[in-house]
């Protein structure tokens, strides 16, 4: 039988674009279905079934033809359930019945026939609208082991088989529900439990539930553009309970994070990337993508996240302005696409994760007053009553609203590891909750689902002979645990480094062919050991418990005992010696935003050199006379100030590439080592002399924190991500 899906070119212009049986007016131009001239409410796949049942009808269409014809594919396995639901959906809109049909009748095994009486001033035979962009069925790969033990780094200043199936369900009656007071009342006696929801090769990461809970949206790299260097994330929806993965987007990009539509019928993502910044919306079955607004978010997570009201008019993100320093959260108008700045407090260096109640009525904003200093709130719609709830220590990576609206959960990583925490909205308590670690937590509208990234990474030292880079690179100071940050001594017989291999993040020291380890740091968490000039004493960050902030310590490695470092700053992190031993070098939080210090070796009180900094680290010329650092996220500009003239600007090095992270580079006396931001894999040398750069050599992982150069400059240490993982696990009776 013939049928529009086979009928290419039938149709011409001539024809009427609309249609009428009964009291409806179907307009194919517009995508409207009309009752009595009032428009009622069908989405995109059930308006191009029911357009594809008139164009045909009194004829029965077969479920193949319609899986052709919506879904562009011959393949058919199990689309009963995604054509069914869409018939549903076009009853529920004509007010149709199964039982006692008046337009569509379903042939049991066979398909559906429209059975209305077509008015005759419209003709039958119609031009059915095209369907969008075929959503792209993913095979999966098969997932690569995983290590027994999970581990991950990241520190605030540190800081998809091959058919539709289930996952294409058409959305129906997705309404987001209130939260009644039998659900606020709710107690789950059910024990919960934790499954995987995701094990594929990559970063599985940011979920985002449907307003039913029955599926979860979430950015995929998959590793294809692992060669370079650069993240590679896509967005997939996947039903829960089964492996068949719907992809949305084809735009590797260097991160996505999604809301969904209160209504189930679209999604909307914010796209990092460095050729497309912006907040985008794709049909949840698949489709074109269409951009709502460009934005100037920096690259990087933590300022991604977007957040869709209940009534489905507003969408929370965080954004930057050219021109002015913080990240400021806005409002985005669905239907008008204008976009409105949420009331800023000028004691946040960066507000952002806008995150709307289920209610409706209250939203959480994150204020970030300096990397050691981030501020929970709560305030109206209109951001004019602010309450603060707590102030915490730890790098956010996720917030999200219980059901109940009573408290937040919190992703966040503390000294050591990845943590969740529960924020009481009635009085700021927090408490962590046990056996729960991860990132970027989503929870269902019901509650009883929480979705979370767990990261499984490896991260271990290499050491590189520059006169041979033919050569493989070697790796030192093995060990199961994550190890970074490496640093030659200045007389080249040790090194000291990051390791975990003591079940804790510390600063060890080893001899520079690996041998003889040493444990420095015993107290507390430890990280970034640099040396003193006579390669006789350490400085590193060390989390004091008591206060509950990191501090700057000091340790002679003949005895390994730390001493506090005292100044009069209270939070320090990132140290670096200078080279005439005579100041430290360190990050301080004491207002809006941190700065760079120095002060004294022995002690002392801190002289500022620059405020107004982002995460970022700061090393001494060999001559003494400037100091290099990167510029913020986003940018990475090297940068160099003269510490010694008050007056000084920052200057950019001239002619230097940009680098790719704040913590792969090295200061030497001819020039500087660094891993370049257009090939994150590739390890270049500025020439100061010349001002040139040429590549050294690439290295087959991605680079993690930490690079030296042996004082002989005959060997290069690095630090390499040797495995990376992320999956999405899925909390079952959360609450």
């Amino acid at each position: 039988m013939p049928t529009s899906a086979d009928k290419s070119g039938r149709t011409s212009g001539g024809h009427s674009h609309r249609v009428a049986f009964d009291r409806f007016e179907l307009d194919l131009r517009s995508g409207e279905l009309r009752k009595d001239g009032r428009k009622i409410r069908l989405q995109a796949q059930p308006f191009q079934l029911l357009a594809l049942l008139i164009e045909n009808a009194g004829e029965v269409v077969t479920r193949s033809v319609v899986c052709r014809a919506l879904w562009q594919t011959d393949t058919f396995v199990d689309f009963d359930h995604s054509v069914a639901a869409a018939v549903n959906k076009i009853r529920e809109a004509l007010g149709d019945s199964a039982e006692s049909p008046r337009f569509v009748e379903t042939l049991p095994k066979r398909g559906y026939r429209f059975i209305g009486k077509i008015k005759p001033e419209a003709p039958v035979v119609m031009p059915v609208a095209k369907p969008p962009q075929a959503a792209e069925l993913t095979a999966v790969p098969a997932a690569k082991a995983r290590s027994a033990t999970k581990w991950t780094w990241r520190f605030a200043g540190i800081a998809s088989a091959v058919v539709l199936g289930a996952a294409a369900v058409v959305f129906v009656g997705l309404a987001r529900r209130a939260a009644d007071s039998r659900r606020h009342a709710h107690v789950n006696s059910e024990a919960m439990t934790t499954v995987p929801f995701t094990s594929y090769p990559g970063q599985e990461t940011a979920p985002s539930f449907s307003p039913d809970g029955s599926r979860i949206a979430f950015s995929w790299d998959d590793g294809t553009n692992s060669s370079s260097g650069n993240p590679g994330y896509d967005l997939y929806v996947k039903a829960i309970g089964s492996e068949t993965l719907l992809r949305l987007t084809h735009h590797p990009s260097d991160w996505i994070s999604s809301a969904w539509s209160p209504d189930g019928t679209q999604i909307a993502f914010h796209r990092l990337a460095e050729d497309d910044n912006g907040i985008y919306v794709v049909p949840a079955l698949g489709g074109p993508e269409r951009r709502l607004i460009a934005t100037n978010t920096p690259i990087f997570d933590a300022a991604a996240p977007i957040n869709w009201s209940p009534d489905g008019k507003w969408i929370g993100y965080a954004d930057t302005e050219i021109g002015r320093p913080g990240d400021r959260a806005y409002l985005l108008n669905v239907e008008t696409l204008e976009t409105h700045e949420f009331p800023h407090d000028p004691g946040c260096r960066h507000e952002g994760l806008l995150t709307f109640s289920h209610s409706g009525r209250e939203l959480a904003v994150l204020c970030v007053h300096n990397s050691a200093d981030l501020e929970y709130l709560i305030t109206d719609l209109q951001g004019k009553s602010r309450r603060s709830l707590a102030t915490r220590h730890e790098y956010v990576h996720g917030l999200a609203w219980t059901a109940d609206d009573q408290s937040l959960i919190l992703a966040a990583f503390n000294a050591n590891r990845p943590a969740v925490y529960e924020i009481q909205v009635s009085d700021g308590e927090v408490h962590k909750l046990p056996d729960l670690e991860g990132e970027w937590p989503a929870i269902s509208n019901d509650g009883r689902k929480l979705a979370i990234s767990v990261q499984d990474n490896h991260r271990s030292i290499w050491r590189k002979d520059l006169q041979h880079p033919e050569v493989p690179s070697v790796q030192m100071y093995s060990s199961t645990r994550p190890q970074n940050s490496a640093e030659y001594s200045p007389d080249g017989k040790h090194v000291a480094f990051n390791s975990g291999r003591s079940g804790t993040w510390s600063v060890w020291v080893a001899d520079s062919e690996g041998n003889n380890l040493i444990q420095i740091s015993r107290d507390g968490p430890a990280l970034y050991p640099r040396w003193s000039p006579d390669s006789q004493k350490i400085v590193f960050q060390m989390f004091d418990k008591v206060s509950g902030v990191w501090s700057l310590y000091t340790a002679d490695i003949s005895d390994r005992v730390a001493h506090k470092l005292k100044t009069n700053i209270h939070e320090m992190q990132i140290p670096y010696w200078s080279h005439d031993g005579k100041w430290i070098y360190f990050l301080g939080y004491e207002g809006n935003g941190h700065e760079l210090y120095r002060c004294p070796a022995e002690g002392g009180d801190a002289t500022p050199l620059l405020g107004s900094l982002d995460s970022t680290e700061a090393i001494e010329s060999f001559d003494g006379k400037v100091v290099y650092f990167p510029a913020r996220w986003g940018d990475m500009n090297m940068m160099m100030l003269a510490p010694g003239r008050p007056e000084a600007t920052p200057q950019e090095v001239p002619q230097m590439p940009k680098v790719s992270d704040q913590y792969q580079w090295a200061v030497s006396a001819e020039g500087i080592y660094f891993s370049r931001q257009d090939d994150s894999r590739s390890i270049s040398f500025y020439d100061f002399a010349t001002k040139r750069t040429r590549n050294l050599f690439r290295v087959d992982k991605d680079l993690d924190a930490g690079m030296s150069v042996s004082p002989d400059g005959r060997y290069m240490l690095f630090s390499q991500v040797d495995e990376s993982n992320a999956d999405i696990m899925l909390v079952n009776n959360f609450r």
